[in-house]
């Protein structure tokens, strides 16, 4: 991983904390698929304290599969059983004390020891599951299956035309430029967790969406009969702090 990005700073809507990093990792072959939602339909399933995060409106859900590569501590070498996995996260954008984030309504995962590091040390909902992901032909073609539950991702998508940052105040640029993270603990704290990396490169996208049951499942609703809209992105560099307890 190349961390001259540590140094390129001024696409940031807030500053790098003052503390060291203690995580990076690379995600590679993102598809981000979003759907235009009620932020009513949303509501109920986000901590009251954090305002949903709107654009034009409305709010925004996301079901974003990709691959994760070379996740490691500070300081420590990368472990190739360990680094690199498949994970599935579907997610919506809040704001607190005006700085905008994701919220995660769950992440799925190919890996047992980062659903249980990302659990117990992040918060976060993480799941065990049956994934997969290869190329062929131009595309990528994923599969997800929840661990003994219904939720399944089913797809094959790819890039197309140039790779272009996302223009500023752009829907594009609101459903991906964001460097934090909110989460709750058992407790029902929030905690925020920052996260650094460059402009995102983007690239306009297909996908054939064969199966998707990520929120009737676990969030009890269907997703609108819409076209999606899709971006994708070949690889990020990026690099976390740890979470820091705010309500």
């Amino acid at each position: 991983m190349n961390r001259e990005f540590l140094d390129r700073t001024s696409h940031r809507p807030f500053p790098l904390p003052d503390s060291p990093w203690v995580l990076s990792q690379s995600w590679a072959k993102l598809l981000f698929a979003h759907w235009s939602i009620s932020p009513d339909t949303l509501r109920e399933h986000i901590p009251a304290a954090l305002e949903i995060d709107l654009f034009d409106g409305k709010a925004w859900l996301g079901i974003v599969p990709f691959a994760m590569r070379e996740v490691g501590p500070r300081l420590v070498p990368k472990v190739s059983g360990i680094s690199n996995f498949l994970e599935l996260n579907v997610r919506t954008y809040v704001i607190h004390q005006g700085r905008p984030g994701v919220y995660f309504f769950s992440l799925d995962c190919s890996s047992p020891f980062a659903v249980w590091a990302a659990k117990t040390f992040y918060h976060l909902p993480y799941f065990n599951a049956s994934m997969s992901c290869r190329e062929k032909d131009g595309w990528i073609e994923y599969e997800s299956l929840r661990e003994g539950q219904l939720n399944a991702f089913s797809a094959r998508y790819r890039g197309t035309g140039a790779k272009i940052p996302a223009p500023a105040g752009s829907i594009d640029h609101f459903l991906t430029e964001r460097y934090c993270l909110y989460t709750t603990d058992r407790r029902g704290r929030i905690h925020q967790g920052v996260i650094h990396h460059d402009i995102w490169s983007l690239q306009k996208a297909e996908a054939e969406i064969k199966k998707n049951t990520m929120t009737e499942a676990s969030l009890r609703f269907n997703l609108p009969e819409q076209e999606p809209l899709l971006h994708y992105s070949e690889n990020i560099d990026t690099v976390e702090w740890p979470l820091r307890l705010i309500v």
